[in-house]
């Protein structure tokens, strides 16, 4: 079972109706009932908006995601979802999850904020989650901040936008994305398969 978090800050049902085209079984939407949490094969952490908010809106959640994430079950973060990840953010003062090392930043000043449109990806390494897609592909962004990983390692996919961005990371089990897989036509969907797969349910 894929498992949706929802904390009132992101494109749920464009995730939800993603996730259907690409995955047959039950999909839990998670608001209050938290406990159903430890039932779930693969999680995904959706999200626009502003970074503390986010930050706040998950603290509810914030403890048996975190069991989840040490338990090894796949964890997929998209925009915020994916910014939350990190230490913290230029753009509040609340502190993230520190689950992959880094901060996040503003765009730089050369460059239209936020970046919003349709960029290729720069594959830096190979990861399950980005199977079947090439550097010929677009993917679409909506984001103001862009995230630094104090570990190259971990970044598995970049795009020029005034700077190399960091745009897929992945540590372990976490997983983030920049762009909105749902709204990212075919291959969004195959990221999403890619997901469901890696969940193995």
């Amino acid at each position: 079972m894929i498992a949706i978090i929802d904390y009132g800050m992101g494109n749920l049902f464009s995730i939800y109706n993603g996730l259907k085209k690409v995955y047959n079984r039950p999909m839990l939407i998670i608001d209050d009932n938290i406990a159903s949490l430890r039932t779930a094969d693969g999680v995904i952490v959706p999200g626009v908006g502003a970074f503390d908010d986010g930050i706040r809106n998950l603290k509810p959640f914030s403890e048996e995601l975190l069991n989840i994430v040490e338990s090894g079950v796949p964890v997929l973060g998209i925009c915020i979802g994916m910014q939350i990840l990190f230490e913290e953010s230029e753009e509040g003062k609340e502190k993230g999850w520190d689950l992959i090392p880094g901060k996040v930043i503003r765009l730089p000043a050369n460059v239209r904020v936020p970046h919003m449109g349709w960029n290729n990806l720069h594959l830096h390494r190979h990861s399950e989650l980005l199977d079947g897609i090439t550097e010929a592909e677009y993917f679409y962004f909506v984001h103001s901040y862009y995230c630094v990983p104090r570990d190259e390692a971990s970044v598995v996919a970049s795009v020029e936008y005034g700077a190399h961005l960091a745009v897929v990371v992945n540590k372990n089990n976490i997983y983030g994305v920049q762009f909105h897989p749902e709204k990212s036509s075919k291959k969004g969907l195959q990221i999403l398969s890619n997901f469901v797969r890696m969940c193995k349910c």
